[in-house]
């Protein structure tokens, strides 16, 4: 155990640290799935699997509030895996180094997992603590929330039989949400042909790093770098001006992540070299004053490299002018919801493999219609590029009930516990909730966690003082759950 493990609640925090113990990432959570059951089954509880690998976990009512209505806590088992650049992990075999930093607790220079480790580990404490009152509980726990909503996707009707479910998967005491955005991946194909680099040409790495990165919905508001947006800026300014032909660019990591760092490998005559360090050098300043207030660490370095063969002309002249040109960030705010994104795209990542360069993107929004315009526009910008376009891993959002009985029992205990009313809100997030909807209809739902920031990056923490107002949340609203009609 590690210096984690005694905070208070220690029962969360003993699970959250053991949870950090046990590799997670997206599409590998088949270790930390096998400690839930194992632990669930040792402890007398009724658990199973369903098809997809989702976790179904059931405990009785405390004496006396077996008349209660049921309540399904909710977690997801997956983190985004995300490390910088001159750290050594290993995300399918190293355990996150969790620690103490003041008012935090934070990751050696990975992400934390907080997001949804903390709220796993909550649901996993209330199963383990003799002392919470609660009526008929039931815990899921899905699969691959991060990179797809498999689980989400998979819930099949008759497995919940609860008819109030809490989702811990929320970063913001105080807030407590009723809807969110849904989304769809788009992905962009460039099929371009490659020559043999023209002699008197050197190979050089242009490289973008240090940027904040984060979490393409809770964050996209921010105005932080989109490292892919910026090496293309870069690109369509000089790229003519000096001769430079790509052999490879790549970008970001995950779809639902604002891209960190970008780097392309490219051919130049070598007697640009000089104007190429010149324009890249100021390039880096005028990006360093636009961003300042929000990115303090950005650095851009030319490093030696090798390349055989490079984009033709006119694939290269379209490839960068279907980046630049394409949109991102924040398309549109709320009418409705002040201070909440309606609609935005996040150009998350450029990957090169022989003579393909893909761009994958996320559109994110409240409405249908709204993410209706984004697939149009970029559908538009690949057309005018010649590439193909495809859409997939659409899901739902989660349409706001303002009549739900379960928000307005933790609005009226929320005020009665700190004497404030929680921010009641819609995240401009993907939030399982929205695709439960469809096998339980009539399920009532809210999300609510404790303050976490930088979530999908290697600057995640979780503040420790609201882990322990959320735990408070979560135990008294399990205890003043109504009786059934």
């Amino acid at each position: 155990m590690s210096e984690i493990s005694n905070l208070s609640p220690q029962l969360l925090w003993q699970f959250f640290d053991k949870i950090c113990s046990i590799p997670h990432p997206s599409k590998h959570e088949e270790k930390v799935a096998q400690f839930i059951v194992d632990w669930a089954s040792s402890e007398g509880l009724e658990v199973r699997r369903d098809e997809v690998g989702n976790i179904f976990i059931k405990k009785p009512a405390t004496p006396g509030f077996e008349n209660r209505r049921g309540v399904v806590l909710q977690a997801h088992m997956d983190m985004v895996p995300q490390k910088n650049e001159d750290t050594e992990h290993d995300f399918l075999t190293d355990p996150i180094q969790a620690y103490v930093n003041g008012e935090w607790v934070t990751a050696r220079g990975t992400t934390l997992g907080a997001d949804n480790g903390i709220g796993l580990a909550s649901c996993l404490a209330v199963l383990a603590d003799k002392t919470v009152e609660h009526g008929p509980l039931e815990v899921l726990v899905t699969i691959d929330e991060e990179a797809g909503m498999t689980g989400a996707f998979g819930l099949q009707k008759g497995w919940l039989e609860g008819d109030i479910l809490l989702n811990t998967d929320s970063e913001e005491e105080g807030e407590v949400y009723m809807g969110c955005a849904g989304g769809v991946n788009a992905h962009m194909t460039f099929n371009v042909e490659r020559q043999d680099i023209p002699a008197g040409h050197v190979a050089v790495q242009l490289q973008l790093k240090g940027l904040r990165g984060g979490h393409s919905g809770c964050d996209i508001h921010t105005g932080r770098g989109n490292a892919n947006k910026l090496l293309a800026r870069f690109l369509s300014g000089h790229a003519e001006e000096l001769g430079l032909k790509i052999a490879e660019i790549t970008g970001g990591t995950l779809r639902n992540a604002i891209p960190r760092e970008a780097f392309t490998v490219v051919a130049l005559p070598e007697e640009n070299k000089q104007k190429l360090a010149d324009l890249f050098a100021h390039f880096e300043a005028m990006v360093k004053e636009e961003l300042a207030a929000v990115e303090p660490s950005i650095e851009m370095n030319i490093n030696a490299a090798e390349a055989q063969t490079v984009l033709a002309p006119q694939d290269q002249a379209r490839f960068i002018a279907a980046l630049n040109a394409c949109p991102n960030g924040v398309i549109r705010m709320s009418d409705d919801i002040k201070g909440v994104v309606e609609t935005s795209l996040n150009v998350g990542v450029i990957t090169t493999e022989g003579n393909t360069i893909t761009v994958l993107c996320l559109i994110r929004s409240l409405i249908d219609t709204g993410r209706d315009m984004v697939e149009g526009m970029l559908a538009s910008v690949a057309e005018l590029a010649g590439a193909d376009i495809a859409f997939d891993g659409a899901y739902p959002g989660w349409k706001p009930d303002p009549d739900s009985q379960i928000m307005h029992l933790f609005r009226e205990t929320y005020e009665e516990m700190y004497g404030r009313i929680p921010n009641i809100n819609v995240i401009h997030a993907g939030l399982e909730c929205g695709l439960f909807k469809k096998p339980y209809p009539d399920m009532d739902m809210i999300s609510f966690g404790p303050t976490i920031t930088g979530a999908h990056s290697p600057d995640e923490q979780v503040n420790i003082k609201d882990v322990a107002l959320y735990w408070d949340q979560l135990v008294t609203l399990l205890k003043r759950i109504p009786e059934k009609a």
